[in-house]
C-alpha cells in the first residue's frame, strides 16, 4: 500500500501545487490514499467549505489540520458535517469534528488517519502522548494501518511522538513548520517517521508569507498583517510504502516538486 501525505497546503499557490501535481504522483507512483494538511488553505490561514471540497475534488482523501483550523468561522459548520476534515484528537471532546478517521483506500484496504497537535510553543490542549495512545488502541480493532499527523512546532516533541509510537503506527508524519526536514526514517519497530514533511506554497515566501512583511516583522515587532505570497509554488510531501498486513512501513521517501 502506497500513501501520499502531502504538507501544509498554503493558499492558493499550494491548492495550484497539489491541482497540478496530484494526478501524475497518484498514477506514476501507483499511489492508494492521499492525505493532506489544509488548516493554511484558504488564503494561507484556516479553511472553508468551498476550499476543502476543491481539494477533495483534486483527489485528496482526508484531510488534517492544527492550530489554525478555526482561522475561518465557517469552519466551525463545516467541520461538523464533513468527518473526512480532521481536527487534532487532543482538542476537549465537545469540540466540533473528529480527531481520527477509518477510511477504505482505493483498493477497498482500511486505513486510519489520526489527527494530534504537539503543546511545546503551542496551545496547551490536552497530552498527545496519551491521547494518541488511547485512540490508536480504538482504531486498531478496525486496521493495522495508520497515518499519525503530529502537528508541533519543537523537533524534540516530535521525534519523541515518533518513538513513542514506534510499532504502533505505520507512520508519524510531523506538520505545521512549513520546512521539509531531511531526517526521513524507518524506526526499529517499523514505524515511519519525519520530522515534518514541509509546505505545498508559494516558492517566494517564508514559509508561505509575502518576504517583505516577514522581515518587516522581525525589524520592527509592529502588529502586522501577514499576506499569502503568490507566484510559484512547491508540493512538498512523502511517499509511504506499507504493509497492509502487519501495518508496518517498509518505505519512506520525500518529494518536492516546483511549479512555476
Amino acid at each position: 500500500m502506497k500513501v501520499l501525505f502531502i504538507g501544509d497546503i498554503v493558499g492558493e499557490a499550494g491548492r495550484k501545487a497539489v491541482r497540478k501535481g496530484i494526478p501524475n504522483l497518484v498514477e506514476r507512483l501507483r499511489i492508494d490514499f492521499v492525505i493532506a494538511n489544509a488548516e493554511n488553505a484558504a488564503g494561507g490561514f484556516g479553511i472553508t467549505r468551498e476550499v476543502g471540497e476543491e481539494i477533495f475534488s483534486l483527489g485528496v482523501d482526508v484531510l488534517t489540520s492544527g492550530n489554525h483550523i478555526w482561522d475561518k468561522k465557517e469552519a466551525v459548520t463545516y467541520i461538523e458535517k464533513e468527518n473526512r476534515l480532521l481536527r487534532p484528537a487532543n482538542y476537549p471532546e465537545d469540540v466540533p469534528g473528529d480527531g481520527s478517521i477509518v477510511v477504505n483506500t482505493r483498493t477497498g484496504e482500511k486505513i486510519a488517519v489520526l489527527n494530534i497537535s504537539g503543546r511545546v510553543f503551542m496551545n496547551q490542549i490536552d497530552n498527545p502522548f496519551t491521547v494518541s495512545k488511547k485512540e490508536i488502541s480504538e482504531l486498531k480493532k478496525q486496521t493495522n494501518v495508520i497515518i499519525v499527523d503530529f502537528h508541533a512546532e519543537a523537533t524534540s516533541e516530535k521525534s519523541a511522538l515518533g518513538w513513542f509510537l514506534d510499532g504502533e503506527v505505520s507512520a508519524v508524519i510531523g506538520t505545521h513548520t512549513h520546512i521539509q526536514t531531511a531526517d526521513e526514517t524507518i524506526l526499529p519497530g517499523g514505524t515511519a517517521f519525519i520530522t515534518d514533511v514541509g509546505m505545498t506554497g508559494p516558492t517566494n515566501s517564508i514559509i508561505g508569507i509575502k518576504k517583505e512583511q516577514i522581515i518587516n516583522k522581525f525589524l520592527t515587532y509592529m502588529p502586522a498583517r501577514f499576506e499569502t505570497a503568490k507566484g510559484a509554488s512547491l508540493l512538498s510531501a512523502v511517499v509511504i510504502d506499507i504493509d497492509p498486513e502487519s501495518g508496518h512501513a517498509r518505505n519512506i521517501e520525500r518529494l518536492q516538486i516546483k511549479f512555476p
